[in-house]
């Protein structure tokens, strides 16, 4: 997971198309009930997990966390090479990201509240 390349919003959207499959069903292939009644696929085919997937978006947070980290601190020291410019959009960036970082702890941690309130 890349999140300098992409935005947030593309890798859901992939991620989302990685846990149905791969791919979206067509309409020729579908039932009038949607539903192809020779087949049944698997739900997620990726080799990697949930927990390697979550590990590896957490990792790139902390890389562009370190990366504006030091872009700020070669700019206060008068690297030449390192304008305002790049520091300012490398902070957003990082800064975005810890933001949906947050967003996506705080509803998992919503969802386990609502399954632990659940009556068993």
């Amino acid at each position: 997971m890349d999140i300098k390349s992409n935005s947030l919003y593309s890798q859901m959207q992939n991620m989302s198309l990685q846990a149905m499959g791969n791919k979206l069903p067509s309409a020729d292939a579908m039932g009038v009930n949607g539903i192809d009644g020779n087949s049944v696929g698997k739900i997620n085919d990726s080799s990697s997990s949930f927990g390697s997937m979550l590990t590896d978006a957490l990792q790139s947070v902390n890389e562009l966390q370190k990366e504006s980290g030091d872009l700020k601190r070669s700019f206060e020291m008068g690297d030449s090479n390192v304008t305002l410019a790049e520091v300012m959009i490398a902070s957003s960036k990082s800064g975005i990201a810890l933001d949906a970082t947050i967003q996506i702890r705080n509803k998992f941690v919503d969802a386990y509240k609502e399954i632990m309130s659940m009556p068993v």
